[in-house]
C-alpha cells in the first residue's frame, strides 16, 4: 500500500538530483571544489602530517603514522569539501535564483527539495571515499580498512550531518561569493578539532575531550576506527550517539531557520 508514495518520492528525488547534476556541470567553481579540491587537500594534508612527525617527539604526536593519518583525514576532507562546502554554495545559489521558492509550489516536499539538491554532491563524495578506500592503501602502502563496517557507518553518519549543517550555514550566507567565508570557521574547527588535519591522538587529553563533542568528531572517530581497527565499545557507541544527536539538532535548526527566499 505504501509502494506508490515511495515510488513518487523516489521519482521526485531522482528528477531533482538529475537537474542539480546538470547545473553542477555548468558551474566550474563548484565542480572544482567537488572534484579536484579534495585531491589537492589530501596532498596538502600528507605534507602537513610529514612536518608534524618530522620534529622532536613526532612519533608521540602521530602514533598512527603518516599514511594512516592521511587516509583518515582524507576521508573527512572529502566529506567536508564535497558535502558541506559545495552544498552551501549550491543551496545559496538556488535560493538567490528563486529556484527553491518555485520548487515549493510543486509536489515536492521541503525535505525532498533539500535532499534532491544534495544528491549529486553526496554521490560524488561517496564515490571518492570508495576510491580512496580502494586505492589509498596500495598507493600509501598501508593496510586496507580493518573495520569496513565502522568506516561505512562513519561516512553515512557524516553525510546527513554535513548536509544539514550546510543548509543551516546558508542562513548567514547572503551570496555564493561569501560562502567561502561563512564555511571557513566550521572547516577550521573540524580540521583542528575533529581529526581531519590534526589527528586527535596528537591533542592534549583535556583538549581532546572537549573536541570529541564537536559536530563531526563522532563520525570521524568511527572513520578512524574503521581504518585502523580497535576502539573501545563504549567510545564507539558514544561517537555514534554524538553524531545522531548533532544530526537531530541540525535538522531541527534547519526546519526552524532555513530561508527559502532571498533577503530583500
Amino acid at each position: 500500500m505504501n509502494a506508490a508514495p515511495m515510488n513518487a518520492t523516489a521519482a521526485r528525488l531522482t528528477a531533482l538530483g538529475r537537474a542539480e547534476l546538470t547545473l553542477l556541470g555548468r558551474n566550474r567553481n563548484t565542480l572544482f571544489v567537488a572534484l579536484l579540491m579534495p585531491v589537492l587537500m589530501i596532498f596538502l594534508l600528507r605534507s602537513s602530517l610529514t612536518g608534524l612527525s618530522g620534529g622532536p617527539g613526532g612519533a608521540e604526536r602521530l602514533p598512527m603514522g603518516i599514511a594512516a593519518a592521511t587516509l583518515v583525514g582524507g576521508t573527512g576532507m572529502i566529506l567536508m569539501l564535497v558535502v558541506y562546502m559545495s552544498l552551501v554554495s549550491t543551496y545559496v545559489a538556488r535560493r538567490e535564483e528563486l529556484v527553491l521558492k518555485r520548487l515549493r509550489t510543486g509536489e515536492a516536499r521541503d525535505p525532498e527539495i533539500l535532499a534532491g539538491g544534495a544528491l549529486p554532491a553526496v554521490v560524488i563524495a561517496l564515490v571518492q571515499c570508495a576510491v580512496l578506500s580502494a586505492l589509498g592503501p596500495a598507493v600509501l602502502d598501508v593496510a586496507a580498512p580493518r573495520r569496513p563496517d565502522l568506516l561505512v557507518l562513519g561516512v553515512l553518519g557524516a553525510v546527513p550531518l554535513l548536509a544539514a549543517l550546510a543548509a543551516l550555514t546558508t542562513v548567514i550566507t547572503r551570496t555564493v561569493e561569501s560562502a567561502g567565508l561563512t564555511t571557513l570557521p566550521f572547516f577550521l574547527l573540524s580540521a583542528t578539532g575533529s581529526g581531519l588535519m590534526v589527528p586527535a591522538d596528537s591533542l592534549p587529553d583535556p583538549v581532546a575531550a572537549v573536541c570529541s563533542l564537536l559536530p563531526l568528531s563522532g563520525a570521524m572517530e568511527l572513520v578512524r576506527a574503521g581504518w585502523l581497527g580497535g576502539g573501545d565499545g563504549k567510545e564507539l557507541l558514544g561517537a555514534a550517539l554524538t553524531t545522531v544527536a548533532w544530526i537531530v539538532i541540525s535538522v531541527f535548526a534547519v526546519r526552524k531557520w532555513f530561508r527559502w527566499e532571498p533577503r530583500r
